[in-house]
């Protein structure tokens, strides 16, 4: 995996312009942050991010997948005023959740998710090394 940073172009901070990699693409669904019976346990903002990226974490080790092999986030948030509020406490959480991995990512504030208590949907991109696979 190559991360691509464009000559010239200003250091991201938290995600990569781009990835370059090969192997077997792994894509989620949309995943929020309930728990494994598919409730939701907190209403807040930095809970439902922290449990949406160990929910990820784990469809990506049902494909025989690790946090470092995401090559694509992409957020949809109900809130971006919650979002930079509690900024430091989501980099908090995703770090202790995927690491310090950084993949492309894409955040987009929208009116509601499908279900009335998320605040916070991530779809995810892995691409899994032929090595790594099950």
């Amino acid at each position: 995996m190559k991360f691509l940073q464009p000559e010239g172009w200003p250091a991201p901070k938290g995600y990569a312009n781009g990835v370059l990699a090969s192997g077997s693409i792994l894509v989620t669904g949309g995943i929020v942050g309930w728990n494994p019976a598919g409730e939701f346990e907190s209403d807040d903002f930095v809970a439902q991010t922290r449990q949406a990226l160990a929910n990820i974490v784990t469809v990506l080790e049902s494909g025989g997948a690790r946090p470092e092999h995401l090559v694509r986030l992409t957020w949809y948030i109900t809130d971006r005023k919650a979002y930079l509020e509690k900024l430091k406490e989501v980099g908090r959480a995703y770090r202790e959740t995927i690491g310090r991995h950084f993949p492309a990512m894409a955040m987009v504030e929208v009116s509601a998710l499908m279900n009335d208590r998320a605040k916070v949907e991530i779809e995810a991109m892995a691409v899994v090394p032929e090595s790594a696979r099950p």
